[in-house]
C-alpha cells in the first residue's frame, strides 16, 4: 500500500511536467504525517532566463478527505535572488464545494488536487534565480489533511 501512494505522488508531476512542453518549472513539498503545520513554510527556488515572456504562476494543494474545511487560505511570497520582496498575496483556495461538501479538485480515493493561478501573464524584470514561498494562513496552527503544495511555473501562450 506505501508503494502504490508513492506512486500516487509522483504521478501527477509527472504528468504535469511531461504532457506540458510549456512548463519551466514544476516541485512539491510534501508534509510530514499530512500535516502542515504553520511554521512548515514551502519554498521553491528556480530560475529565469527568458525574460521577453510571460508566465503563468500556479499553486497545487493535495488535500485528504480528512481536511477539516472547504477552503484554505495560503499567502505567498515571490523574491528576486536579492531577497527583495516582488509580490506578496493573500490567497483563497475552495477544496470542498460549501454546499454539498463534495471536493472541488480531480482525485482518486481520498486524496485530491486543486491547482489554482496565483499569478498570470506576469514578467520577469531580470533574469535570475527567484524564491516563492507558501505560508498556510488559517487562524488553526497544524491542518491535518493537507498532503502537499506544489508549484508550477509554465509559460503563458
Amino acid at each position: 500500500m506505501n508503494h502504490l501512494m508513492r506512486w500516487l505522488h509522483v504521478i501527477p508531476i509527472v504528468f504535469l511536467v511531461g504532457c506540458d512542453r510549456n512548463t519551466v518549472f514544476a516541485e512539491k513539498h510534501d508534509f510530514p504525517n499530512g500535516i502542515w503545520v504553520f511554521d512548515n513554510q514551502a519554498k521553491f527556488d528556480f530560475e529565469i532566463t527568458d525574460t521577453d515572456r510571460s508566465y503563468n504562476i500556479l499553486v497545487h494543494v493535495r488535500n485528504s478527505g480528512k481536511y477539516s474545511y472547504q477552503n484554505i487560505y495560503l499567502q505567498y511570497y515571490l523574491e528576486d535572488e536579492e531577497g527583495k520582496l516582488i509580490s506578496k498575496e493573500l490567497k483563497n483556495i475552495q477544496l470542498f464545494n460549501a454546499k454539498t461538501g463534495v471536493p472541488v479538485g480531480t482525485g482518486l480515493g481520498d486524496v485530491y488536487d486543486v491547482e489554482r493561478s496565483f499569478l498570470k501573464d506576469y514578467t520577469f524584470g531580470a533574469a535570475g534565480k527567484y524564491s516563492f514561498r507558501i505560508d498556510q494562513f488559517m487562524r488553526q496552527d497544524s491542518l491535518p489533511g493537507i498532503l502537499a503544495v506544489g508549484l508550477r511555473i509554465q509559460y503563458s501562450e
